[in-house]
């Protein structure tokens, strides 16, 4: 049984291979929790979207480094 909820393994392994397309459908995924993480005052801080969206764009590409991968 498969939650169609989920992003496919297969865009998230693109996103980290670097594929612009991939990493658009990732951060679209994630934009809304994003938001709801960057409220203030029930506003969303624009610095705190931009940080959280860099920090997860860190991850893709960082889980995707050959350097950080254990051998």
């Amino acid at each position: 049984m498969r939650n169609n909820r989920l992003i496919p393994y297969e865009t998230i392994v693109q996103a980290a291979s670097g594929e612009p397309e991939a990493v658009g459908t990732v951060l679209q995924y994630y934009r809304r929790r994003i938001q709801c993480a960057a409220r203030v005052n029930g506003r969303v801080d624009q610095d705190t979207e931009d940080y959280i969206t860099q920090t997860l764009l860190t991850a893709i590409f960082t889980a995707a480094s050959p350097a950080t991968r254990k051998q």
